[in-house]
C-alpha cells in the first residue's frame, strides 16, 4: 500500500473514532459540570487538572519511543525493535515511579498554602490528587504499547481503544449523577481507574499481535541503545514536563487571583479545544510514522515534503471547525451547558486561536525528532515554555483581566516555535523562505479571508440555530475554495487534481 493511501486509511479510522468520541466527551463534560457544580468542577480542574495534561505527556513520551520504533522499521531491523521495546518498558517504569514520588512531594506544598480551596472541600481535593498519582503511573507505563501501535500504524485498533476510553469516562459521569455521596471524590477515583483498564487492554493486544513485543529485558538489553533512548526520552520529557508545569502553573495563578469558578471556565475551554483539535491531531498522528520512517530510510527530501504539506493540512482541518465555533461560541456554550461559567466564552475563543497558531508549527517538532538532534532545542524551549508563569502573575498583580493570560502565552509560544524552525533549518535543511511562504503566508491569508467573510455574514443574521448552520456552511465552502486557490501551491494543486481524477476513473 502506498504512503498516501496508508495515511488516508489511517486518518479515516481516526476520524471515525473522533466522530464517536467527540459527542460522548462533550456530553460527558455537560453531565460532570451539572453534577459537580461550577465550584467542584473548578476544584477538579485545578487539583486533578494534571490528569488531562497527562494525555499530552503520554503522547510526548510515546512519540520518543515511536521515533525509535518507526526509524528501525524504516531500516528494516526487527531485532532492534525488540531491544527498543524492552528498553522502553524499563525506562517508562522508572519514569512512572519518579513522577509518582515528585507528585507526592509537590502535593504537600499544594495543600499547604498554594491552593485557594474552601476548607470544607480540602479532603475531597486531596483524594482527587491521590488518585491522580496512581493514574500518572499507569498512564506512563502504557507509553511503550501506545508507541508500538503507532509505529505499526494500526490506527483501527487505536480508534477502538479511544472509543472504549470515552465510554468509560461517560460511565464515570453517569455514576456521579446518580451517586448520593461526595460526587467529587467518586469522580476522582473512577477517573484514576480508567488508565489502568486501558493499559491492560493495550498490553494484552500488543503481546498477542506483534512479534517485537517480547518481554525479556535481560535478553534484549543493549547498553548503547539504552543510553541513546534515555538521552532522547530525557530531553523530550524535559520539554513535555515544562509544558505541564506551565499549564498547571497558569491554572494555579488563576486560582490564586480569581478562585475556582474561573478555573471552571478554563476547564470548559480546554474541553472545547481538545475535542476540536482532535480533527487535525488525527492527521498528525497518521503522518508522524511516515516522517520517522522517511528519515530511517534516508529520504530527507520526502521527510521535509511531508512535514510542509502536513503542517498546512493540519491547520486547515482545525480551521474547518474552529472558525464557526469561534464566531458562534456564545451560542454554542449556551446550547451545550445549562450554566456557562464566567469568562468561558472568551477563554474558548482565545484557546482556539492559540491552537490554530501552534498548528502551523506542530510538525516541526516531529521533523526535528526524526533527525534526532533535540538536546539544544529542548533545553531552550523548556526555559521559554515556563516563562509565562511569572509574567502572568505580574499582570494579574496589576489587576489585568484573566484573558490577558492567553496573549502572554501566545507570544511565548511563537518564540518557542521560532526555536523549532531554527533547528529544523540547521539540522534538516528546511528553507526559511519555503516554510514562511508555503505554510505561514498561505495559511494566514486563507484564515483572514474565511474568518472575515464568515463574521460579516454572522453580523446580519439574528441569533438562532439557522445562523449557526449558515455560518458553518459558509465558512466550510469558502474554506475549501480558499485552500485550493490560495492555500495550495501549483504543484500541490496538480497532485490534488490527479488524486481526484484517479478516484473518478476508478468509479467509472
Amino acid at each position: 500500500m502506498s504512503t498516501a493511501k496508508r495515511v488516508i486509511k489511517n486518518t479515516g479510522f481516526l476520524y471515525a473514532k473522533m466522530g464517536i468520541t467527540m459527542f460522548i466527551s462533550l456530553y460527558t463534560t455537560r453531565l460532570v459540570l451539572n453534577a459537580l457544580g461550577a465550584s467542584d468542577f473548578g476544584i477538579f480542574n485545578i487539583v486533578g487538572g494534571a490528569i488531562a495534561m497527562l494525555g499530552f505527556l503520554n503522547a510526548s513520551m510515546a512519540s520518543a519511543t515511536q521515533r525509535f520504533m518507526s526509524y528501525s522499521e524504516g531500516e528494516g531491523n526487527k531485532e532492534k525493535q525488540k531491544k527498543i521495546f524492552n528498553i522502553s518498558i524499563v525506562l517508562h517504569f522508572l519514569i512512572g515511579c519518579v513522577l509518582g514520588l515528585v507528585l507526592l512531594v509537590i502535593g504537600y506544598f499544594f495543600f499547604n498554602g498554594i491552593l485557594n480551596i474552601e476548607s470544607s472541600r480540602m479532603y475531597a481535593a486531596k483524594v482527587v490528587y491521590s488518585s491522580l498519582i496512581l493514574s500518572t503511573i499507569f498512564t506512563v507505563m502504557t507509553v511503550p504499547y501506545d508507541a508500538v501501535i503507532n509505529a505499526r500504524e494500526n490506527m483501527f485498533y487505536y480508534a477502538i481503544v479511544g472509543i472504549i476510553e470515552s465510554m468509560l469516562k461517560l460511565s464515570a459521569a453517569l455514576a456521579i449523577v446518580y451517586f448520593g455521596g461526595d460526587k467529587l471524590i467518586l469522580y476522582g477515583i473512577l477517573m484514576a481507574c480508567i488508565p489502568l483498564i486501558i493499559m491492560t487492554i493495550m498490553r494484552v493486544y500488543c503481546h498477542r499481535k506483534y512479534e517485537e513485543c517480547v518481554l525479556s529485558p535481560r535478553k534484549y538489553w543493549d547498553k548503547g541503545l539504552m543510553k541513546e533512548m534515555t538521552s532522547f526520552a530525557g530531553w523530550g520529557f524535559l520539554t513535555s514536563s515544562s509544558g505541564i508545569v506551565a499549564n498547571y502553573g497558569q491554572g494555579l495563578i488563576v486560582n490564586m487571583f480569581f478562585g475556582s469558578i474561573v478555573n471552571a471556565a478554563m476547564g470548559v475551554a480546554n474541553q472545547i479545544n481538545g475535542q476540536l483539535s482532535v480533527f487535525s491531531a488525527n492527521l498528525i498522528k497518521a503522518i508522524n510514522p511516515v516522517i520517522y520512517k522517511s528519515e530511517g530510510a534516508g529520504n530527507r527530501e520526502g521527510l521535509l515534503r511531508v512535514s510542509i504539506i502536513g503542517s498546512k493540512l493540519s491547520f486547515f482541518l482545525l480551521a474547518l471547525l474552529a472558525i464557526p465555533f469561534i464566531i458562534e461560541m456564545p451560542a454554542v456554550l449556551k446550547f451545550w451547558l445549562k450554566n456557562v461559567p464566567d469568562y468561558a466564552v472568551v477563554f474558548c475563543q482565545c484557546q482556539l486561536l492559540l491552537s490554530l497558531l501552534l498548528q502551523l508549527f506542530f510538525l516541526l517538532s516531529t521533523t526535528l525528532a526524526a533527525q534526532g538532534k533535540i538536546a539544544k532545542a529542548s533545553m531552550i524551549k523548556s526555559i521559554i515554555i515556563i516563562s509565562p508563569i511569572p509574567l502572568i502573575y505580574l499582570f494579574f498583580k496589576m489587576n489585568a483581566a484573566p484573558y490577558w493570560m492567553y496573549l502572554i502565552v501566545a507570544i511565548v509560544q511563537i518564540l518557542r516555535e521560532m526555536v523549532n524552525l531554527y533547528f529544523v533549518n540547521k539540522y534538516c535543511g528546511l528553507s526559511y523562505k519555503t516554510f514562511i511562504f508555503s505554510v505561514l503566508v498561505r495559511c494566514m491569508l486563507v484564515f483572514i479571508l474565511v474568518f472575515g467573510f464568515t463574521f460579516f455574514i454572522h453580523l446580519f443574521i439574528e441569533d438562532s440555530l439557522a445562523r449557526f448552520i449558515i455560518v458553518a456552511l459558509s465558512s466550510t465552502i469558502l474554506l475549501f475554495f480558499s485552500i485550493y486557490f490560495i492555500g495550495l501551491n501549483p504543484e500541490e494543486r496538480y497532485l490534488f487534481r490527479n488524486i481526484i481524477n484517479k478516484k473518478l476513473l476508478k468509479r467509472n
